[in-house]
C-alpha cells in the first residue's frame, strides 16, 4: 500500500529493482508526470529563498498548502500536526525536500507501468487538487487489469477526508487477496 510519494518508491521498487509484492494498493500517489503544484514547482526553484522566509509567512504560506490536499477542509487538530514538524527547525528541511524532487524519478517508472502483473488498486479521491484525478484513470489505463475506485468529495489527504470510506474500500482489497494476513 502506498500514498502520494509513496506510490513513486513502491511503483520503482517493484519494477525496477525487483522487489516482489502479491499485490498493489496506491492511494492518490505521484506515479505520472507532469506532477506538482504551481507552487511546489516555485519552492523547488527557489528553494533557498523560501526557506529564508520569516517563521510567521513561512508558517502561513505552510497551513495554506497543507490546507489544500482537503476536499472538505482539515480540522485545525490535524492541521496543526501536519504543520509542526515543518515549523522552527524543520522549515529549511520542508524547502530542501521539495527541491529534492524529480519527475525522472517517475519518468524511469512510466515506461513499464504496462508490465505489472499483480492485483492492482488505484484509490483517488476526486477534490485532490495536489494531484488531479485524470491521473487515476491516466494510471488505471497504463496498469493491465486493475481496478479503480473513486471517493467522492475526499482531496488528496483521503485519509483524513474520508477515512471510513479508504479503509472500507482497502479491507474489501485486502480480504480478497488470497495470501493477505493483516489486523
Amino acid at each position: 500500500m502506498a500514498h502520494d510519494y509513496g506510490g513513486t518508491v513502491c511503483l520503482r521498487a517493484h519494477l525496477l529493482h525487483g522487489m516482489a509484492v502479491s499485490s498493489l494498493a496506491l492511494v492518490d500517489v505521484v506515479a505520472l508526470r507532469p506532477w506538482g503544484s504551481p507552487l511546489f514547482r516555485l519552492v523547488a526553484n527557489h528553494a533557498d529563498v523560501f526557506a529564508a522566509l520569516p517563521p510567521n509567512l513561512h508558517e502561513a504560506l505552510l497551513r495554506e498548502y497543507i490546507s489544500g490536499a482537503s476536499g472538505p477542509g482539515l480540522g485545525s487538530d490535524v492541521l496543526d500536526q501536519l504543520v509542526a514538524p515543518w515549523i522552527g527547525d524543520g522549515q529549511a528541511a520542508f524547502y530542501r525536500q521539495i527541491a529534492q524532487a524529480d519527475e525522472q524519478f517517475t519518468a524511469e517508472a512510466e515506461r513499464h507501468y504496462g508490465h505489472i502483473s499483480v492485483p492492482t488498486l488505484i484509490v483517488w479521491g476526486t477534490a485532490d487538487d495536489w494531484i488531479p484525478i485524470d491521473r487515476a484513470y491516466r494510471l488505471a489505463s497504463l496498469i493491465p487489469g486493475s481496478s479503480l475506485k473513486i471517493i467522492d468529495g475526499a482531496g488528496h489527504l483521503v485519509q483524513e477526508d474520508r477515512p471510513t470510506d479508504l479503509n472500507v474500500i482497502l479491507r474489501q482489497w485486502l480480504d480478497s487477496r488470497p495470501s493477505s494476513r493483516h489486523i
